[in-house]
């Protein structure tokens, strides 16, 4: 499972630590009802989504014995409170939930014994594989807890913040000239989920793509020359999607008199221009694609831009700006700036190309349907990957609520196209 180094015992303890301090951190933002909140399609009961990743972590940490086997649980009954395969999503706000404080007992009794077996016995490589798995799945979950806040209208959760991101624009274009991709992981590169693996060959053409994310300025220009009105920039799903949502703009944006304003969790603010836009779908990037005469990346085209070279530099790029970890100078990811950062902040994550912001203050959709890569094969954790080809498509690059250890080049998002709840935006390519 894990075909590259195997991270020391060590690591992985503060791997496992610092995922569980976010969560207890985001777990204390929620008070009263809002452990419940309402019932909506898009989020999950924020009460049901603690208990579920204290689950996941004892499920494949301390639970499984291979082929399907599993030792009992530390709570009784937990998989079906918190089993996601198999509880359906409107039932869980009826489950009989334990309290918050029951909950992180839960949570903090099976995070101590994964602990206590790292420092009795190490990791083998398959251990250091479910406890990445853990960690990885914590990190995602407290990424939705986050955009749950913002659905719901909640304050702003407390999130460690940095550097100031005003910075203002950054237009233009960068010419790639395309050539041979050796597309996704490499099958020394770690910890990778299933539908990144592994490397296969895609013939790219030339093309020129933004050197950064379409902006709020740029999208309000969109939306004020009737953007959500004329059907010729919509397609035939797109505008199914538009009438039944009633959709007159991004989700969260409103007009107050000649200004316009953005909720930004439970705060009204003015529209921030230089920003990358964010909660718009995949139909909405598209309309917006045809109306400025543009087109979104291929996912190869995208991580052409993001991996690759001009320059005779030996292999690929685990990140936009090289193979050293992200940082606060690189990369808007959790714990840098806390909220959107300007697009022409951050040059130092720029990718060889010029392109800004690959990776980190917007997840980016691509124009890709969610497929596997040739030879696909499932790994222990089945309900990943599979169920969602052909329904979803694939974004990348992360957001300023993203754990930096999760994101890199080949890491792919994927949600259905109607959804505009998550930290998702895009930028966009010359449609020659």
């Amino acid at each position: 499972m894990l075909n590259g180094p195997t991270p020391s015992a060590s690591e992985l303890a503060t791997m496992l630590r610092d995922a569980r301090a976010r969560t207890l951190l985001l777990a204390g933002s929620f008070q009263g009802d809002q452990l419940l909140g309402p019932r909506l399609d898009l989020v999950n009961p924020p009460l049901w989504e603690l208990g579920h990743m204290g689950w996941f972590q004892e499920r494949w940490c301390l639970r499984y014995a291979g082929e399907g086997r599993l030792r009992p649980s530390l709570l009784p009954g937990a998989d079906a409170l918190y089993d996601s395969s198999c509880v359906p999503h409107d039932s869980r706000w009826e489950l009989a939930l334990p309290s918050l404080e029951k909950t992180l007992g839960y949570l903090e009794q099976g995070l101590e014994r994964v602990l206590e077996g790292l420092e009795q016995d190490g990791a083998d490589p398959q251990q250091a594989y479910f406890i990445q798995l853990a960690v990885f799945h914590e990190d995602m979950h407290n990424e939705a807890l986050t955009y749950t806040r913002q659905t719901l209208g909640y304050t702003a959760p407390p999130m460690p913040a940095g550097a100031d991101g005003v910075t203002g624009p950054w237009p233009g274009d960068v010419e790639i000239p395309g050539g041979e991709l050796m597309m996704g992981a490499k099958l020394w590169d770690g910890f990778v989920f299933d539908n990144e693996k592994w490397t296969h060959p895609v013939t790219v053409g030339p093309f020129r793509m933004a050197r950064a994310p379409v902006t709020h300025r740029e999208f309000l220009a969109f939306v004020e020359d009737g953007g959500y009105t004329r059907r010729e920039l919509w397609s035939g799903e797109g505008w199914s999607w538009l009438e039944g949502a009633r959709a007159q703009g991004p989700v969260y944006w409103s007009r107050c008199g000649a200004e316009w304003r953005i909720r930004w969790f439970a705060e009204e603010r003015g529209l921030p221009l230089d920003v990358p836009v964010m909660f718009v779908n995949w139909h909405e990037a598209r309309a917006y694609c045809r109306w400025a005469r543009r087109r979104l990346p291929t996912e190869a085209e995208w991580e052409m831009a993001a991996a690759m070279s001009p320059r005779a530099d030996p292999g690929r790029r685990r990140y936009p700006w090289g193979d050293a970890a992200p940082n606060g100078a690189r990369a808007n990811l959790y714990g840098v700036v806390g909220a959107l950062a300007d697009v022409a902040a951050f040059p130092e994550g720029d990718s060889a190309w010029g392109c800004r912001q690959m990776i980190g203050n917007v997840w980016e959709w691509t124009a890709d349907t969610f497929l596997p890569y040739p030879g696909f094969v499932v790994d222990p954790y089945r309900d990943y990957s599979a169920p969602w080809f052909a329904s979803h498509k694939v974004l990348r690059g992360g957001c300023f609520a993203t754990a930096p250890r999760l994101i890199r080049n080949t890491w792919r998002n994927f949600y259905t196209p109607e959804r505009r709840d998550v930290f998702a935006g895009f930028r966009t390519c010359a449609a020659e």
